[in-house]
């Protein structure tokens, strides 16, 4: 039996019958689409999502978005939230809408998150060449937007011909819900394809399921693993976001409350256990804590779970200093898990994996004097960071007082969203995540602009949780627009805007490789000096800008009571049930404290400014500790 339809009534319907299963949970792959309609798909795609919504609505419920990018970001968050098993489909109509996506797609691939994305293509029959909005390359007129997808996409296929349909769509569901392939997958949509006409085979447009991989670790990599744990002195758990991926921060839990081993993690493992278990000493690497990088500089065994070991995370390679360090990396992607030349690497699901290490190393503790050090470690940093939130009366707080006001001010299970500036490196520091899920923070791709658009996809997987995105006036004005989204659907997130008049991040960054905050601060231009050097600030109003949306906003006014100004505006708007935006400005040169990471950025050799060349011989004494290969 099969169904007269067009090519994109079939993908509609196909997309909504498709069905995650993870052991005992089973969800919607697809929930939902958004979709930004013009020439390249408003006859086709969208004609197709309007009769599904007129004729079944809860089949693929449609939402808006205001930026293509913005529709990705949305994906993904909502893709976290449901540790990889479910997420949206994005469709954008052909040229610019296409090429706004690709920023998204490369943040997906980046994260391991799944992210479906529907492009429209120009005619594949070139029947009217070149049409509105079409890229025209003169050496290959077979290169379209669309092809950019390619090096940013997990899983790329165009469907040139209606019957290339089927095998298409299921090879790109394939990869959606592979843990060790997943990311961006792209099907290319030619406008004129999406309205063609097929048979659909019923089976096709019927239910299916598709269960999540769990590979279990081989004997002889898992008992070498184990062995090497045993023989350590001071071993320590790198561990990454596929631990959560996995559902399997329980198991971790109990292989190191057992063991004694602690725990640094990664920006993906925020959450993995809760700040105040014994054995987690914070974030590790570039803006880890110094609990985590004084245990790691140590470490005779390192075992990587679930982590992508990203240059933050091994402080650009001179946070292992032991020199017979042996790493030990459990990753259900071989890619990740063969990373560095690491000795030990074991492909498996994590949970798996943590389980079979837990029965191979029953009886066995870390000794009573490594975990005395462990305990003093953790118990100084814990020290550091609560003088860090402390408030100082001072007009202008410093970021750690404003992180320290949200944390107090905020529930266990509330989710901290960030993604880009100097936020992330302070959070990674300093957030004593309470819940698995709590922290959300997007550090492999750092979008600026990440945040409202993510944090809406946050809310979308979790609507029982409050949304708390943290972001700076840099990366707010990057892509605000997605306000308009939470106000038209009513999905309540929590804006903190914290007012820097620049680049806070960058700005710091420049002056440790002697550039001086060039080009960071958001001034006048100087028409003598010809830069943005000056001390006329902007006279620009985000609140104002927050509120023509329709968002509530609180402004917390420069004062010595800012911070308990700060409190009371997040007991309010959590308290509301509409999107609230709180707005307070802070003093950007107020440093967190300094965990003890380095991050390689190289700096010019040869200069004219004495800034740079003191910069550089620094950056020397630094570089030196860096290792050629992690194991």
């Amino acid at each position: 039996m099969s169904r007269r339809m067009t090519v994109g009534q079939a993908l509609v319907e196909f997309l909504g019958h498709q069905w995650t299963v993870d052991g005992d949970v089973r969800e919607r792959t697809i929930p939902g689409v958004f979709g930004i309609f013009g020439h390249g798909n408003v006859a086709g795609l969208g004609q197709a999502i309007a009769q599904a919504n007129a004729l079944e609505p809860d089949l693929l419920p449609y939402h808006q978005a205001r930026n293509e990018q913005a529709m990705v970001h949305q994906a993904v968050g909502y893709a976290r939230m449901h540790r990889r098993r479910g997420t949206f489909a994005c469709a954008a109509s052909v040229g610019p809408g296409a090429a706004n996506m690709l920023t998204g797609a490369a943040l997906a691939t980046s994260n391991r998150l799944p992210a479906l994305l529907l492009p429209s293509d120009t005619f594949a029959t070139r029947v009217s060449d070149p049409v509105l909005q079409q890229l025209e390359m003169p050496h290959d007129t077979s290169v379209q937007v669309t092809d950019a997808f390619r090096p940013l996409s997990k899983f790329f296929d165009r469907v040139d011909r209606p019957e290339q349909l089927f095998s298409i769509a299921l090879a790109a569901m394939r990869v959606l819900t592979d843990p060790a392939e997943t990311g961006a997958v792209t099907i290319a949509l030619p406008e004129d394809v999406q309205a063609e006409v097929l048979d659909v085979p019923e089976e096709f447009l019927a239910d299916r399921e598709w269960h999540i991989r769990r590979p279990l670790a081989e004997h002889g990599p898992i008992e070498r693993a184990a062995a090497a744990i045993r023989g350590a002195q001071k071993p320590i758990v790198v561990a990454g976001g596929g631990v959560l991926y996995a559902d399997a921060e329980n198991d971790l839990r109990d292989l190191v409350e057992h063991t004694g081993i602690p725990v640094g993690t990664s920006q993906a493992g925020g959450g993995v256990l809760a700040w105040d278990h014994a054995q987690n000493l914070g974030g590790i690497g570039a803006t880890g804590t110094t609990a985590a990088n004084r245990i790691a500089e140590q470490a005779d065994v390192v075992i990587g779970i679930g982590t992508r070991y990203s240059d933050f995370t091994t402080a650009s390679r001179t946070a292992f200093q032991n020199p017979d360090v042996t790493f030990v990396n459990i990753n259900v992607a071989s890619f990740d898990a063969y990373k560095h030349g690491s000795q030990l690497p074991v492909i498996a699901d994590a949970g798996e994996a943590l389980r079979s290490l837990r029965t191979l190393l029953d009886g066995h503790r870390v000794s009573d004097e490594f975990a005395t050090r462990v305990a003093d470690e953790k118990k100084a940093w814990d020290a550091v960071v609560d003088a860090a939130f402390e408030p100082t009366g001072a007009e202008l707080p410093g970021q750690s007082e404003i992180i320290g006001a949200v944390q107090g001010a905020s529930d266990p299970r509330d989710v901290i969203v960030q993604a880009a500036g100097s936020l992330p490196g302070d959070l990674h520091k300093l957030w004593r995540v309470r819940d698995a899920l709590g922290y959300h923070v997007e550090y492999a791709f750092s979008c600026m602009g990440y945040e409202i658009a993510g944090g809406l996809g946050v809310r979308r997987g979790a609507p029982d949780r409050d949304v708390i995105v943290m972001v700076g006036d840099g990366s707010y004005l990057m892509l605000h627009t997605e306000l308009v989204t939470a106000v038209a659907e009513g999905l309540k997130i929590i804006v903190i805007i914290v007012q820097n008049h620049g680049y806070a991040s960058i700005g710091a960054l420049s002056e440790t490789t002697g550039s001086q905050r060039f080009g960071t601060k958001y001034r006048t231009l100087d028409e003598s000096a010809r830069n943005f050097q000056g001390n006329e600030v902007l006279p620009i109003d985000l609140a104002a800008n927050a509120r023509s949306y329709g968002v509530d906003v609180i402004e917390v006014d420069p004062s010595a009571s800012a911070i308990d100004d700060l409190k009371q505006a997040i007991a309010a708007a959590k308290a509301s049930d509409r999107s609230t935006v709180i707005h307070i400005n802070s003093n950007p040169l107020d440093y967190a404290p300094d965990g003890e990471g380095w991050w390689d950025v190289p700096v010019a050799p040869v200069s004219e400014l004495e800034s740079t060349q003191t910069a550089y011989d620094e950056y020397l004494v630094d570089k030196a500790r860096q290792k050629p290969l992690l194991g």
